[in-house]
């Protein structure tokens, strides 16, 4: 039942970029109308059907979406938000209450993975559409901007939605390639041989600088655990639950810090419009910072 309503909930997600890419193809406005159109239509195909379609095959196709991207085909069309005396006039009547929707998400996300077997990927889709049901209630708008409206910040997020994807898989790449042992032995000759306070420095701003370049904390954990943890942390005598723990979380201090942490850091930035891209990472430094320093401090204390 469970991947029936995860291969459901994939479709949906594709049909949604496949209304992008037909909305890009109108758009008479958009000068790389086709790129664009091109781009989406290859995401929604790989969403819906890709399942059943070789890997050589997928992998051709973003690279095309790659290709696509790197020669700045994919961009934003002529869609309109509504105009902003329209919007601050709803502000004004719906309130707070325009947060409901997105606590409806949290709220089925978290019912449904700890309360059934579905998991929390199935609880995040049906909590999306429960939301979507209740902000037309709400805002009693007509279903026909469901589809407007979702391409339009599909296309203003732009190529930088599938990045937290492809990075879980270079993630788990770089691990099947033997890069934790690499950085094992590059590790061991800096860090003096029973040195927890330097093992401990090395697997904390190793997980935030990793994270940084991977955008996933989850990707960088099994490569750095792998490559200091283990050698230089748990073989010391480590708790294992509290030294994974702070290790996972260090890691998040560098997806505060880093623009390949897309889904946290750029698409806030675009759907806000604000004008510097880097904006929230910016703001986002100095704390970083002190909570890398905290959890070193933390690790060192709790976990040995």
């Amino acid at each position: 039942m469970k991947e029936i309503l995860l291969e459901g909930l994939y479709v949906l997600a594709g049909l949604v970029s496949l209304i992008t890419g037909y909305m890009a193809l109108k758009d008479r406005e958009l000068p790389t109308r086709i790129g664009t159109a091109l781009f989406w239509g290859i995401l929604a195909v790989i969403f819906i059907i890709g399942k059943y379609l070789p890997p050589s095959v997928v992998g051709f196709m973003l690279l095309i979406m790659g290709v696509l991207t790197a020669f700045k085909q994919v961009r934003l069309g002529s869609l309109k938000n509504a105009d902003e005396k329209f919007r601050k006039e709803k502000s004004r009547l719906i309130g707070n209450k325009i947060f409901i929707p997105a606590l409806t998400i949290a709220v089925f996300a978290f019912g449904i993975a700890q309360f059934t077997k579905l998991g929390g990927l199935v609880g995040l889709g049906f909590g999306a559409i429960a939301a979507t049901i209740i902000a037309l209630v709400m805002t009693k708008a007509e279903i026909k901007y469901i589809g407007y409206d979702g391409s339009r910040l599909l296309q203003q997020v732009g190529s930088a939605s599938i990045l937290p994807q492809l990075l879980a898989a270079l993630g788990a790449l770089f691990n099947a390639a033997g890069v934790g042992q690499v950085i094992a032995q590059g590790i061991s000759s800096i860090i003096p041989e029973g040195n927890v306070l330097a093992g401990v420095i090395a697997y904390c701003v190793g997980m935030a600088i990793f994270t940084m370049i991977m955008g996933n904390a989850f990707a960088a954990f099994a490569v750095i655990t792998a490559g200091i943890g283990l050698p230089f942390v748990f073989s010391q005598g480590a708790n294992p639950a509290i030294a994974g723990a702070l290790a996972l979380t260090a890691g998040y201090c560098g997806t505060l810090m880093t623009p390949m942490a897309a889904n946290f850091n750029i698409v806030p930035a675009a759907i806000l419009e604000t004008k510097n891209k880097n904006r929230i990472i910016l703001s986002q430094i100095p704390l970083a910072l002190a909570l890398l320093v905290t959890h070193i401090v933390l690790m060192y204390i709790l976990a040995f």
